[in-house]
């Protein structure tokens, strides 16, 4: 029978600055946000063994990884909420989806801050704030419940983009496998005693690096896709207390790349490429759920400690690991995923001495200028010890973060967790596996904790910290991206393998294991170069934020694309946190109802600065096929800053708009039975002055007489000289002028 568990989840939105703010994963100066594509999510799932009191946390979130400070802030507040024993450092596992469209700046080691110009303070907190409402949520849900595990693969979803690399593994160990990717989801749900389905998980090796480093939109690209998929098939709500949650994490996609297929991301196909991978994990997803039938059985337990990552001796080998540092090939970037900036290529080794091959030594000393330049208030080794050189080889080390001073530029005390639910473990690394780096750290586990009824091991991989790739020995040897992006050497596989056994050792003896060293605190030793919001600006006085500088037409055919541009203001003055920046609406009797917010893949919303303190939103609408004939419109919402450092909401509107099988509705029909003659002035719909007209016409007695909107309008401002009136006429209206000099619409 299942072990009767206490079982809940939750879901908590942590989209981050959506304008000027550099993206992680790609490591591009000029890649900051420009808007949103979709939103980001923390979702929580909590399992709690009432037998032996103990409980665990897992949380999936749409971040390029979590960070030491990210959990160890985490869980400083749970345990503020909660108590000190609930949930702590051993019992929280905290993953990203590895996302690269997703704002930065939510670590304290510089490295990964390099590109962002700095911690940002407001993602980082967003980020926190959203992990722990999730696991607030999870808390107050739980309830009975079961826990059903499947599995199966997916076909044509990822390729191996280092299969080079890959090949230099023993033939032997590659016949044991018939590809070379992991092509195996995993994945686990979540059902009440009372029926009440609240959410799955899946493990799944794939980049979610379809959207490319010329994107600028948040996204949580294929895996959020997946995610919004099967949420929305299930009428998820986050702001209910308890909804539906599906998680797509990630798993051993060191070398998986869904890019390999099409070549490196153009910003033409990207979204199609995206929907293409994600859809291929929702549909596995949802048969392995809808089929789920074996139950997870058994207690619950964890263990948790922290290496030092920089100098672990390989048990009964000379071999062992040293401080971090970069190999050249690792600024060539995953050559499938993007272009090398600096024209570095994959694959460049050590000469025998352990210095750069003569072709590339200029380039790469080029790149090395750059990072120093940017390392303000740090200093890197240029001139490395010998010992330090032999311990990388055959990397040519381009920058030696672990021998930074006062500290290292990456982390090397690294947390290393194992969750067991019943018959499954969770293995929580702060790396990305390559294929079979990933496959011989869960054999390695799964050869231990087999015979105490241990059947399933899933890799929760970019989990608790990041700290780089992990390739295999013969990989790392190859020095492609993966190789040169593995920070500890070419024994760090083997250490990972070691200190994973003796956790999984400890797990199955019943024994606790030491907490290992701290990791330094360094939140108080953070910068920041980014520029921040003074103030918001309107182009002139009399035009109110919200305003539409180009509005909407009148009509649209289902299939096609509205587009609206706002006067607005900058983002990052409220980040619209589990609320929206813009909404689509429907009127429904006299009333307007949301159909579709800034989440929805159909929308997006744009932010550009314009001239110095003006912002211009751009809000998309791509009108799905199957939409209802009817009338629409598009809202916005922000909030201003002001001269004074107050923040302020506003609401802009669009003209309303019809969609529908004929496109006449762009067109406004006149018909003149005044008996005289009229003049008709058009003026732009919101030309508050009504400086100057756009057009005239002389309208005839007796005369029909047709004009056309011009595109971006929907309506017009009309003065009818001669009657000495003013109408605002949209789209689609006929007006006629009766013989008093009453302006009427033909079918009122």
């Amino acid at each position: 029978m299942p072990n009767d568990y206490l079982i809940g989840t939750g879901i908590y939105d942590v989209t981050g600055p959506a304008a000027e703010l550099g993206m992680m994963g790609m490591a591009s100066i000029d890649q900051k946000t420009e808007g949103i594509h979709s939103r980001l999510f923390a979702r929580a799932f909590i399992v709690h063994d009432q037998s032996s009191g103990k409980r665990v946390v897992i949380i999936s979130a749409d971040i390029w990884s979590c960070t030491l400070a990210i959990k160890v802030e985490v869980v400083k507040r749970l345990r503020s909420i909660y108590g000190n024993d609930l949930y702590t450092i051993e019992n929280v596992l905290l993953s990203g989806t590895h996302t690269h469209s997703g704002p930065g700046g939510y670590s304290h080691y510089a490295l990964y801050n390099l590109s962002i110009l700095g911690f940002d303070k407001q993602n980082f907190e967003c980020i926190v704030n959203g992990m722990v409402q999730a696991i607030k949520k999870a808390h107050e849900n739980l309830a009975p419940g079961k826990i059903f595990i499947n599995r199966g693969d997916v076909e044509d979803c990822g390729n191996n983009r280092s299969p080079i690399a890959y090949d230099q593994n023993p033939a032997s160990e590659k016949a044991k496998y018939g590809a070379n990717t992991d092509k195996e989801m995993l994945l686990i749900k979540f059902v009440k005693i009372d029926g009440t389905e609240i959410g799955c998980i899946n493990w799944y090796a794939i980049h979610p690096t379809n959207r490319g480093n010329k994107n600028k939109l948040i996204t949580g690209d294929n895996k959020g896709y997946a995610s919004y998929l099967f949420e929305k098939e299930k009428g998820t709500n986050i702001q209910n207390k308890e909804t539906f949650i599906a998680a797509f994490a990630n798993s051993n996609c060191g070398d998986i790349s869904g890019n390999v297929k099409y070549g490196i991301p153009d910003l033409v196909h990207d979204f199609e490429r995206m929907k293409e991978y994600g859809e291929k994990q929702f549909s596995k997803a949802k048969e392995l759920y809808s089929s789920a039938s074996n139950h997870l059985t058994g207690s619950v337990d964890y263990r948790h400690t922290h290496i030092d990552f920089s100098k672990i001796q390989i048990e009964g080998t000379n071999n062992r690991t040293d401080p971090a540092a970069l190999g050249a090939s690792m600024f060539a970037g995953s050559t499938e995923d993007s272009k090398s900036e600096f024209g570095i290529i994959e694959g460049i080794k050590a000469t025998i001495t352990g210095d750069y091959p003569a072709g590339q030594k200029n380039i790469i000393l080029e790149a090395i200028n750059l990072l120093s330049g940017l390392l303000t208030g740090f200093k890197v080794p240029g001139i490395l010890e010998d010992e330090m050189k032999n311990g990388h080889k055959p990397k040519p080390i381009i920058l030696a973060q672990g021998l930074a001073e006062p500290f290292p530029l990456s982390p090397e005390i690294l947390p290393l967790q194992i969750l067991r639910i019943g018959n499954l473990v969770l293995l929580g690394t702060p790396f990305e596996l390559t294929t079979m780096a990933g496959r011989r750290l869960r054999e390695t586990t799964l050869n231990i904790l087999k015979s105490s009824g241990v059947d399933s091991v899933a890799l929760a991989t970019y989990a608790n910290a990041y700290a780089g790739y992990v390739t295999t020995k013969e990989e790392y040897d190859i020095q492609h991206y993966e190789g040169a992006s593995t920070h500890f050497g070419p024994y760090t596989l083997m250490a990972l393998q070691q200190e994973f056994g003796k956790l999984a050792i400890a797990m199955k003896d019943g024994k606790s294991v030491p907490a290992g060293p701290e990791p330094k605190d360094l939140s108080k030793e953070q910068t920041n170069l980014q520029t921040g919001v003074l103030t918001d600006t309107q182009p002139w006085p009399w035009i109110p934020f919200g305003t539409p500088q180009t509005d909407v037409d009148s009509f649209y055919k289902a299939g096609s694309t509205v587009k609206v541009i706002f006067w607005g203001a900058h983002p990052k003055n409220n980040l619209r946190t589990q609320g929206t920046f813009l909404e689509v609406q429907m009127k429904v009797g006299d009333k307007w109802i949301t159909i579709f917010n800034d989440n929805d893949s159909c929308t997006i919303y744009e932010w550009k600065r314009d001239f110095i303190a003006n912002s211009k939103i751009t809000v998309t609408w791509n009108i799905p096929a199957d939409t209802k004939q009817g009338e629409y419109r598009i809202c916005h919402f922000g909030d201003y800053r002001d001269v004074s450092g107050n923040i302020k909401p506003y609401t802009g509107i669009s003209g309303t708009f019809k969609i529908g099988e004929s496109a006449a509705v762009n067109e406004i029909s006149f018909k003149n039975s005044s008996g005289k003659q009229v003049e008709l002035w058009f003026y732009h719909p919101n030309d508050w002055l009504r400086w100057s007209a756009y057009s005239h016409h002389i309208l005839k007695k007796d005369e029909n007489y047709v004009w056309k909107l011009p595109s971006g309008w929907g309506k017009a401002q009309v003065r009818f000289t001669g009657p000495g009136k003013w109408k605002t006429v949209s789209g689609g209206e006929s007006i006629i002028i009766n013989l008093n000099g009453e302006i009427k619409n033909l079918d009122s």
